[in-house]
């Protein structure tokens, strides 16, 4: 249904009539028939390549960059997120001369590039994902999809980025910024506070940007798309919660995977975003079919042309 037909009133009406524990049911079942979990580890799978090249760029910032304290803050920012022992990064950094500079500048370019293109990847597969949930069997044609997903990535995935690392790396950048610039414990306890509704602006930015460009489809007004929003990052927080408490407190994790804890643990939390994420468009993308009165997840597409029927405008013309 259009935007004009559809209002933030409506939205709330048709999820207080039909209660929230319907809608999951029939979401995961809309989730399940666009094979969701698949798509979800494909995402996963190019969200940790995009992830690894990030860590990499920002070892290169910590070398490149001229000032002394914020190349040694960058460098302890990244030596906490990063697996295994880099006090050598520190050193390097601390000591870094110009042509130690210059190698920097050479690994940031390459491994901004290199996550460009991953995430590039990354958000192309989200939108397979998206299309199969929401019913439609065939993507947009590749120079559209790939240049709409490198849209993506310079926007809602820049977003995403800074919403990631101010909460994973929020707390290691403030230590870094106290032990560096020794700004008191007083200004450390207002970051604390302040980088996590930073951070969850820029999380729930990205996945509303996500969910209303990434499908190919007309989407209704973002109003529908908050409720799928909303439990994409909520699931998203708990999920990444649970996997850093499990791999903490879960014994014998670090003793099977030895020097692949941190790569096993990447991949296991880019899998759970990407299910995050699929689950809260399966959640909005059902919710607006109930309120067009298409309650019945498996769309019918009799025409074989990729969009279902009752979403095609023009039923038995090519796909658009």
């Amino acid at each position: 249904m259009s935007g004009e037909e559809l209002s933030a009133d409506d939205a709330w009406h048709t999820v207080r009539r039909i209660h929230l524990g319907p809608l999951f049911a029939t979401a995961f079942v809309r989730f399940r028939y666009g094979d969701g979990f698949s798509h979800a580890r494909a995402f996963g799978l190019q969200l940790a390549l995009a992830a690894v090249p990030l860590v990499i760029a920002g070892a290169g910032l910590a070398t490149s960059l001229g000032a002394e304290s914020i190349a040694e803050v960058v460098a302890r920012t990244v030596v906490a997120i990063s697996p295994g022992s880099s006090d050598a990064l520190l050193a390097d950094v601390i000591d870094a001369d110009e042509e130690g500079s210059e190698r920097g500048e050479v690994v940031l370019v390459l491994g901004l590039v290199t996550a460009f293109l991953a995430a590039t990847s990354a958000f192309a597969q989200l939108e397979r994902g998206i299309n199969r949930i929401y019913g439609t069997k065939r993507d947009r044609p590749v120079l559209r999809k790939y240049g709409r997903a490198a849209l993506l990535t310079a926007s809602a995935g820049v977003a995403m980025a800074v919403g990631l690392l101010l909460i994973v790396a929020g707390e290691p950048f403030g230590e870094a910024l106290e032990e560096v610039y020794d700004w008191g414990d007083a200004a450390e306890t207002v970051w604390d506070v302040v980088r996590w509704p930073i951070g969850l602006a820029a999380l729930v930015v990205a996945v509303t940007m996500l969910f209303r460009f990434a499908p190919r489809r007309r989407q209704p007004k973002l109003s529908w798309l908050a409720v799928g929003a909303s439990v994409t990052v909520l699931a998203w927080l708990a999920g990444s919660g649970l996997l850093a408490l499990y791999v903490v407190a879960a014994a014998g994790f670090d003793e099977t995977y030895g020097p692949l804890t941190a790569v096993m643990a990447l991949l296991i939390w880019a899998n759970l975003t990407g299910i995050a994420l699929l689950a809260g468009i399966a959640l909005a993308a059902q919710l607006e079919a109930v309120r067009a009165g298409i309650p019945d997840p498996l769309l019918l597409d009799s025409d074989d042309d990729g969009i279902p029927d009752q979403l095609d405008e023009h039923p038995g013309s090519p796909a658009r």
